[in-house]
């Protein structure tokens, strides 16, 4: 079966997700935790995808990212791929496939869900019952974006900044947005968003994209040879 190709868009955030092979574990101690986040760091700002929010579980990691290229998440995972599998084999004494094939993603609808996706994000370990809440998990962007601990890898969304006219503030009105679980709703669009690899928004995003692919200068990231485009939306 043909593989989709990936939405992806200049300046439009993009939910990233990447299992480990056969769902085993990743990450086996806090080394590793600060190398992929390291690695990721340097292939961010390599490939020009800013980073605002994530969290890596033992055996998965969620990004979520505004790109300044269309091929620039493509790259900036292949990157890490290279670099923290072969650093993985090394430090563990293995060999073989780490990650389970492609990434997945979806675009993200910023006025709508971009917080909501933040939120999925941040509170995976709540959910996973790892933590009682999200501020007691050491491998996310929770404590900078709502304590304000210096994380050099996240750079902030202008919805974020919109918030409140000042950081303490900002703060404060983001640790808000956690006061209530998600709705199992909301949990389920994005799982079905990022692992069909579609969009993640409205009826008026969805059109939006549509328009954006079929712009000429417009280009959908994809590998081998062409695919029909498949967008869908919420309602």
């Amino acid at each position: 079966m043909a593989r989709l190709p990936r939405l992806v868009f200049p300046g439009v955030p993009v939910h990233i997700i990447q299992r480990g092979n056969n769902h085993t574990a990743t990450f086996h101690s806090a080394s590793d935790f600060e190398r992929y986040r390291d690695t990721l760091f340097q292939a961010s700002r390599r490939f020009r995808c800013a980073v605002h929010g994530y969290v890596f579980m033992s055996n998965h990691v969620h990004l979520l990212v505004t790109p300044e290229d269309d091929d620039g998440p493509s790259r900036m995972m292949q990157a890490i791929g290279r670099q923290y599998v072969r650093y993985v084999n090394t430090r563990h004494h293995r060999t073989g496939t780490l990650w389970e094939g492609r990434f997945r993603s979806a675009v993200v609808d910023s006025d709508r869900y971009f917080f909501t996706c933040a939120r999925y994000l941040e509170l995976n370990p709540v959910r996973a019952r790892m933590v009682d809440d999200p501020n007691q998990y050491g491998w996310s962007s929770h404590r900078h974006n709502a304590y304000g601990e210096t994380d050099p890898l996240v750079t902030t969304h202008r919805l974020y900044d919109m918030l409140a006219a000042n950081p303490v503030n900002r703060q404060a009105v983001y640790r808000a947005l956690f006061r209530n679980p998600l709705e199992q709703e909301q949990l389920e669009l994005i799982r079905q968003a990022t692992n069909r690899g579609t969009a993640l928004g409205d009826t008026r995003f969805r059109e939006r994209i549509e328009a954006m692919i079929e712009q000429p200068e417009t280009r959908v990231a994809q590998r081998g040879g062409p695919r029909s485009v498949v967008v869908h939306a919420t309602r």
